[in-house]
């Protein structure tokens, strides 16, 4: 498979967040959001089997720890992907595996956590979530929104009464997009939403989710790589 990066961090977003974790970011996404901020994984990366990316994990935290498959896009790698994910969970890490939702998700194994991003209509890629999906979704699953601004907080609203989501995951995640070209300062100036704004209108409409704030991006300066 193609790799990107393999590296342990703490966990930046999700009711995971706070916790170590190695990622394994893949190389390649069909996708081109507007605030993507992985666009370094789109070309490039380098070659490695399913047993060296369980030995480079195995080398940075023992069996136990929190593995997050992200990308680009993982699922674009299908066939190493599924395999990939079942040998970590043999090998007794939790783990999850970050994904827009475009592609089929139903031979991914019970027991990896899907954050399932789905795209807002800012994010230049809407109607890409495959709607299928949601019947792969279970309860220890998460749902995401990326926000950039009302239009997107409106559709995530509706979205989540409309197929009922608090029935079926664990969370919805709404997460104010950051600038992808942000850097220096470790705040919110870089939001394109304000959190305190998103904040007001969770709570004047009771909406059934978690403000998610990328947490690593406020330990780190936002435009590092790796962490």
């Amino acid at each position: 498979m193609q790799i990107t990066e393999i590296y342990k961090s703490i966990q930046g977003e999700s009711t995971y967040a706070g916790l170590p974790c190695v990622f394994v970011r893949l190389t390649g996404c069909n996708l081109r959001c507007s605030w993507c901020d992985s666009e370094y994984s789109f070309y490039g990366g380098h070659k490695m089997t399913i047993e060296e990316v369980v030995d480079e994990v195995e080398h940075l935290s023992p069996s136990g720890a929190l593995v997050e498959i992200t990308g680009g896009e993982p699922m674009l790698q299908e066939r190493e992907v599924i395999p990939l994910l079942q040998r970590l969970l043999s090998s007794g890490y939790t783990v999850m595996l970050e994904t827009s939702g475009e592609r089929p998700l139903e031979r991914v194994p019970a027991g990896v956590i899907k954050i399932v991003d789905v795209k807002c209509p800012n994010s230049g890629e809407p109607d890409t979530f495959r709607i299928e999906n949601l019947e792969t979704l279970q309860a220890h699953d998460e749902i995401k929104f990326v926000l950039s601004d009302r239009t997107d907080y409106e559709f995530a609203r509706e979205f989540v009464w409309r197929h009922n989501l608090t029935e079926q995951v664990n969370a919805i995640l709404f997460s104010p997009a950051f600038s992808k070209d942000s850097s220096g300062a470790r705040d919110t100036s870089h939001c394109l939403l304000d959190p305190e704004e998103l904040s007001a209108w969770m709570l004047a409409d009771n909406v059934p989710a978690r403000l998610n704030l990328q947490i690593h991006k406020f330990i780190w300066d936002p435009a590092m790589k790796g962490v």
